[in-house]
């Protein structure tokens, strides 16, 4: 139903396209006739690019798992808080560019940073197309800017990186046997109010074969609580399975390499200049607050299309400013 849901949307979408064409093709044949029609030729023009852009972005998203809703993991990089910090921050850039765009925000699993910001969160977006246009976003951010925890106030770079999986539908199939999994229980250490506090509801299951752990303390039953950790591991697991066989980590998620140098997808310099700087699409933003409140879209759609059309520049260091 949902792929014959999503052809009727293409059908629709092309055909609104060929009458959008042949209504400005009258528009012009009047035109050449002498009408005064010019106002209305700028205008069904605008039309005509605003579907035009939709359809773009609808065959940039074709991929098997596009149209998936997006399970997101940041984890900060060696530096203590001020990389914690920092991973706190690119959270709150994501919540608000999913808040644009219309998603649904689910929070998962939160690791609370030792002074500030975080250890590790774990989120989900629900939305169509929110795995496809998230997935530009999976490799490592770089911050560079005077530290709002140095007392000397000395410039310093920050690491943190982004993992994105699309959250798999019921019909795909991932074997989890139970005498492979390790399930520990354990007190909430976020949010949540008094009741998740004194409970033992969150959940922590090890994959004992593969040694991937994921946890969830979001809600208030142990229960829920463990199916969304299933939730997250299915999709971790089915990801390393294509991994495995096929070894094309980036149509399913970004490849989760070293946090640092070497292999930045964007950088964001606030101190002695201000820009953010995405290093495969090259593209450059001189408002990085803009971009830190959420306006993502010209990093994700660039990267899309160049990703469509084979363009990307692979992930470069950039030296230390």
């Amino acid at each position: 139903m949902q792929k014959r849901r999503r052809l009727d949307e293409d059908r629709t979408l092309r055909d609104s396209l060929r009458s959008r064409v042949d209504d400005l093709t009258v528009l012009f044949e009047w035109a050449q006739g002498g009408e005064d029609v010019l106002a209305d030729i700028t205008r069904a023009l605008d039309d005509l690019a605003g579907e035009v852009e939709t359809a773009e972005t609808k065959k940039m998203l074709s991929g098997p798992h596009d149209a998936a809703n997006a399970i997101v993991t940041i984890h900060p990089g060696a530096g203590g808080t001020e990389s914690q910090d920092w991973a706190e921050m690119l959270l709150r850039m994501y919540l608000r560019w999913s808040e644009r765009r219309g998603f649904k925000r689910e929070l998962l699993d939160y690791q609370p940073g030792d002074e500030a910001g975080l250890k590790s969160v774990t989120f989900s977006l629900i939305g169509e197309n929110a795995f496809g246009l998230m997935s530009a976003e999976a490799g490592v951010h770089r911050l560079v800017r005077i530290s709002p925890f140095d007392s000397a106030a000395r410039r310093h770079t920050s690491f943190a990186s982004v993992l994105v999986w699309p959250e798999l539908d019921d019909d795909v199939e991932v074997e989890i046997d139970d005498k492979d999994l390790r399930v520990d229980t354990f007190r909430s250490s976020g949010a949540g109010g008094q009741h998740v506090n004194v409970t033992d509801s969150a959940i922590r299951i090890t994959h004992l074969p593969t040694g991937i752990v994921v946890s969830c303390q979001n809600e208030r039953s142990q229960h829920k609580n463990r199916a969304s950790a299933m939730k997250v591991l299915r999709s971790r697991l089915y990801d390393l399975k294509l991994k495995e066989q096929a070894q094309k980590l980036e149509q399913i998620a970004g490849q989760k390499k070293e946090i640092g140098f070497g292999s930045q997808i964007r950088s964001y310099v606030l101190q002695p200049y201000r820009m953010v700087k995405d290093l495969r699409t090259r593209i450059e933003v001189g408002d990085p607050q803009r971009v830190l409140d959420g306006d993502l879209d010209p990093f994700i759609k660039a990267y899309l299309m160049q990703k469509a059309a084979g363009t990307l520049a692979a992930p470069a260091a950039e030296d230390e400013e």
